[in-house]
């Protein structure tokens, strides 16, 4: 069971997220709770693997250069390859898909050069070939959800 402060960081700051010099106090403001609570009650979510970042989700191709990647990994190296990519502080999620292409995640580099050298170190580092994918149209997924709070 979570602790009030858990479960109300979780659900509101999925999205609009302060963006200030100090966001963990204007958080901290807002709840009414000190900025060491806050940033006490994020490390723990992210030790319990409920979060696993804060940061940003840059629309494609708005700041630097960005891809949808897919691999084909075998299954027994699904987990390493994909502790692997998130490591990447370029890549903003990764995702399992029931197909031959079964990792999927969207990287971000500062340019196309850096795009590909992220993506030839991804497959030295992996052993496995990365196929980038062109934006052929640009859609939004609202990638916050409502969770349910309640006990």
């Amino acid at each position: 069971m979570l602790p009030p402060l858990y479960k109300q960081l979780l659900n509101d700051y999925q999205q609009d997220f302060p963006l200030s010099p100090r966001p963990y106090l204007d958080i901290a403001e807002q709840l009414g709770v000190s900025e060491a609570e806050v940033l006490a009650a994020f490390e723990a979510l992210s030790e319990q693997q409920l979060i696993s970042r804060i940061g940003p989700v840059i629309a494609p191709n708005n700041i630097g250069s960005s891809a949808l990647v897919a691999m084909q990994v075998p299954p027994p190296e699904l987990q390493r390859v994909a502790d692997l990519i998130s490591r990447y502080p370029e890549v903003n999620h990764n995702y399992e898909r029931e197909n031959r292409f079964n990792l999927w995640f969207v990287l971000i580099g500062r340019d196309a050069d850096h795009l590909q050298a992220l993506l030839a170190d991804i497959e030295q580092r992996s052993g496995l070939k990365t196929m980038p994918l062109p934006m052929l149209a640009d859609f939004y997924i609202n990638l916050g959800f409502e969770l349910n709070l309640h006990d």
